[in-house]
């Protein structure tokens, strides 16, 4: 029986897992990095030492950094770039899909600018045969553990039901259980609003505010969530799935997470430049909370954490003044939106 053949697009620590993933699955997977000395290292030695360091990849992995190589004659392309690439790099294998491909993305952003959703920009960019097959892959899933195959719960959503189980049986394995989901816009939408409020934990840890104020923010911060999710079109029942609270939960309270290590750095009087020069990697809660408070405005949805933080990150505001700021809000309902409904 001939193999299936995936690329992975983007080289990054996620990026890195999944083709790992899919080559445990069986497929004949070939990685695109963007950088020559990347690629050489993981066809080489089998690392990829500065996403995954002590990681062995496994033998049959190939690397590129052809993006015509990559993609070209795949039966899957899975995009693992960060928000702001996508649409860069959308360009680039457009013209080497096949008919046939399915194609699954794994990023947790919008678009600066237009405030797009990732699967609206590729299917802006794609051919149409291929964007009626576009999934969405989502869920609570740091990169570290699922390369050890720790138990991983994740959801693949697609506007087609096909699309979805066909994204489903190349990623699911003993270890790494996909579910399907109908909501894409809910999935998109709850994975890129949780490192907002990632970057918000961090902050209250580093502060050493305690259990209860990181409980207040997971929990308002959801409410955020789903506000924002449901003026865009989103089933408020999403947020409470693995894309809503699963991975928020983990996001706020994993030392794995960049958000959270972002936030606690700030929380310490590190500029954001310096902070971003620190991680070395892509903090996608820093450009997410730019694109929030553009859709916020858009839809006519209040987002008092999300304006908080933005303050933080691009006005100079000390983060306790800005927890101090949130405390002090006016008196209110817990379920506003619902009693606000219903008077209407």
């Amino acid at each position: 029986m001939t193999k299936k053949k995936a690329a992975v697009l983007g080289a990054g620590s996620w990026g890195t897992v999944l083709a790992a993933v899919l080559e445990d699955n069986g497929l004949d997977v070939t990685l695109w990095a963007r950088r020559k000395e990347l690629a050489a290292e993981i066809n080489r030695q089998r690392t990829n030492s500065r996403y995954l360091p002590d990681i062995h990849l496994p033998e049959a992995l190939k690397a590129v950094d052809s993006i015509e190589e990559a993609v070209a004659g795949k039966d899957l392309v899975l995009f693992v770039v960060p928000s702001h690439s996508m649409r860069a790099v959308a360009k680039m294998a457009a013209p080497h899909l096949g008919e046939e491909t399915a194609v699954i993305h794994a990023a947790k952003g919008f678009e600066l600018g237009s405030l797009k959703r990732m699967s609206e920009v590729l299917e802006e960019e794609l051919p149409a045969s291929n964007s009626e097959r576009i999934a969405v892959l989502s869920g609570p899933s740091h990169a570290e553990e699922v390369i050890r195959k720790s138990p991983t719960a994740v959801v693949v959503a697609s506007n087609h039901p096909s699309a979805a189980e066909e994204a489903q049986s190349y990623l699911i394995n003993s270890y790494f259980r996909v579910y399907t989901h109908p909501d894409v816009t809910g999935v998109e939408v709850g994975g890129s609003l949780k490192n907002i409020i990632a970057l918000g934990a961090g902050l209250t840890d580093g502060l050493g505010f305690g259990d209860n104020a990181k409980a207040a923010l997971v929990t308002r911060g959801l409410a955020e969530m789903a506000r924002l999710g449901m003026a865009m079109g989103a089933k408020p029942i999403t947020f409470a799935g693995l894309s809503g609270v699963g991975d928020l939960v983990v996001t706020c309270t994993s030392r794995h997470s960049r958000n959270w290590r972002a936030g606690h750095l700030l929380s310490k009087g590190i500029g954001l430049e310096e902070v971003l020069k620190r991680m070395g990697m892509v903090v996608e809660g820093v450009k997410t909370t730019q694109a929030a408070i553009g859709l916020a405005e858009k839809n006519r949805v209040e987002m008092p954490i999300a304006r908080e933080l933005y303050a933080v990150l691009f006005d100079g505001k000390h983060p306790r003044q800005a927890v101090e700021d949130l405390m002090a809000r006016g008196k209110t309902d817990e379920m506003e939106e619902m009693i606000r409904g219903e008077r209407e």
